[in-house]
């Protein structure tokens, strides 16, 4: 929402704005002139106003209600998408940091996309800037199916594993709306070479994959097309990734050879391995957006690759009817890390009362049991910051993972600057 919020100003909008809670990046849009009102009331929406609304905003909000004109941030999405070329990342996994990494290579080769992506990418401090060349670059959205509203010229694919269940009766049915997405595509699909992808693409669609990756704690390195790719992010997983982005920045006219030079100094996108600092004793804390058990297995085994003394993994799950149904996957993925914390669930858009006996403790005995690796429950952040404080040490990696309001526990675990 605050990526439209940049885009709408810079094509002339006047825009307002309002949460239920200050966010990260309320700072960015200060520094442009638009304040974020903090609580939601009829009031805050100018006369006249069209007033874009994300899923979570339920039909009964007083904004929703007193509005003239509505908008869903998809649709909004499609309409600012249709003034230029558009490439999409869509995909359960990868999506932000695919999509900022086709930025970054798109900008490297001199071609000045704009974009609008799920974080803020760590080289322009922004997650939506207008550019000036002919591209943009958009995150697709699965989770309500609305990236159905965009027609992309190019579309890419990183993977398929069903994880909104409130949206999805099935597997099938995911696979349904990506094989709907990518058909759109007018100047092709990019899919991670995988059989069942590529079964959803169309036949010309094209694969990509950075096979055997040599991982080091100071990033990857991979061939992709003959030429050897340099990244500072760590992770086999972000490995594949920038085969992706590169994959889809060449298809859209970039220079190989300029991609690929300009990734070796991509830093990542904010929430994505995020190294935030220190703890008083040392231990050094990291922030990720993971919220499935392949995203946090694989967030697992890229920290390992930083080689520390001890990896604490801390979790918050997020939205109670993925709890429910992933709960044992959640249990595995944390249980490689060497002391796992488990916090509750943040709810998001869903109600407690609705998922009777399902909470965070769910998670932390799926994980106690999968292995020997001591695990820890607490329902709120103060008691697992104390726990924190005291566990970890000098030479320790603190990974805090979770798409809810995690990062702020993260943030408090730091010396102050």
């Amino acid at each position: 929402m605050s990526g439209l919020a940049l885009i709408a100003q810079a094509l002339g909008a006047a825009v307002t704005g309002s949460d239920r809670a200050d966010s990260a990046y309320a700072d960015r849009l200060r520094e442009r002139g638009i304040e974020p009102i903090r609580g939601h009331r009829a009031e805050n929406v100018p006369r006249g106003a069209e007033v874009v609304y994300s899923t979570a905003v339920p039909p009964e909000n007083p904004e929703r209600r007193s509005a003239e004109r509505e908008l869903h941030r998809s649709d909004l999405l499609a309409e600012i998408a249709r003034l230029r070329r558009c490439l999409a990342v869509t995909g359960t996994h990868g999506k932000t940091t695919t999509a900022a990494m086709a930025v970054h290579a798109l900008r490297g080769a001199g071609l000045d996309p704009a974009y609008v992506v799920g974080g803020e990418l760590r080289t322009t401090g922004l997650n939506a800037d207008w550019g000036r060349g002919e591209w943009i670059v958009v995150e697709a959205d699965e989770s309500d199916r609305s990236l159905l509203a965009l027609d992309p010229e190019i579309a890419v694919l990183t993977n398929a594993e069903l994880d909104h269940h409130a949206t999805y009766a099935s597997r099938l049915e995911l696979e349904a709306t990506f094989r709907q997405f990518v058909a759109r595509a007018a100047a092709g699909a990019v899919v991670w070479d995988r059989p069942a992808l590529r079964a959803l693409c169309p036949l010309d669609a094209v694969p990509y994959d950075a096979p055997d990756p040599v991982l080091t704690p100071g990033g990857s390195r991979f061939a992709w097309r003959g030429r050897e790719v340099r990244l500072a992010v760590p992770g086999a997983h972000n490995a594949v990734n920038a085969a992706g982005a590169l994959t889809a920045a060449a298809l859209a006219g970039a220079e190989p050879a300029a991609a690929v030079a300009a990734l070796a100094d991509f830093r990542g996108a904010r929430r994505r391995l995020e190294r935030l600092g220190e703890t008083a004793a040392g231990a050094v804390v990291y922030d990720d957006y993971a919220h499935h058990p392949t995203e946090v297995a694989a967030t697992i085994a890229a920290a390992r690759t930083l080689a520390p003394r001890r990896l604490l993994a801390v979790f918050q799950p997020h939205l109670f009817s993925r709890t429910r149904e992933l709960a044992g996957g959640f249990g595995r993925a944390l249980a490689a890390a060497d002391r796992v914390v488990v916090l509750d669930v943040y709810p998001a858009r869903e109600r407690a009362a609705d998922f009777p006996g399902v909470d965070g403790r769910m998670v932390a005995a799926r994980a106690a049991d999968a292995g020997s690796t001591p695990v820890a429950w607490f329902p709120g952040f103060a008691p697992a910051r104390a726990f924190l404080q005291a566990t970890a040490r000098a030479g320790d990696l603190c990974l805090v993972m979770g798409a809810g309001d995690v990062d702020g526990l993260a943030r408090s675990l730091l010396v102050p600057p």
